[in-house]
């Protein structure tokens, strides 16, 4: 038998790319990303960063040391925390092993973030260190 797939976040792309008009700034792309349950948080979830990030499933195309800009939900938390941070990997589409398409978007370094990988953390508890399969690398 076949282990089940890990849980997705919901995101949804709000503003930002694309084409900017004339005269303005490509802004970053602004995504919400929403974890309703533990499960999904754990698959998505990168502690082998060192300040943190997050798998974000999406068709887009990024390339590496790209701005994205993600208003975060976590599990039974009314918060909305906003994060600015940057591509640090991507899975393409048919990537091996059935992965989902996405990106891996690496926090800040900075207090605000920081804070916010301390309640991931907590949020996830023994479940960190676990062996079930994430979509992450």
């Amino acid at each position: 038998m076949s282990e089940k797939p890990p849980a997705r976040p919901a995101v949804t792309p709000t503003l930002g790319g694309g084409v900017a008009p004339l005269g303005a700034a490509n802004r970053p792309a602004v995504m919400q990303l929403v974890f309703r349950e533990k499960g999904a948080l754990y698959a998505a979830y990168m502690p082998v960063l060192t300040d943190g990030g997050l798998f974000v499933p999406t068709t887009r195309e990024y390339r590496i040391g790209e701005d994205i800009y993600l208003l975060l939900s976590l599990p039974d938390d009314p918060q909305r925390y906003p994060v600015a941070g940057k591509v640090a990997w991507i899975t393409p589409a048919n990537a091996s092993g059935g992965r989902t398409q996405g990106v891996g978007v690496r926090f800040p370094a900075d207090e605000k973030t920081r804070a916010l990988k301390l309640r991931i953390e907590e949020i996830l508890g023994t479940a960190i260190s676990s062996s079930k399969p994430t979509q992450t690398i």
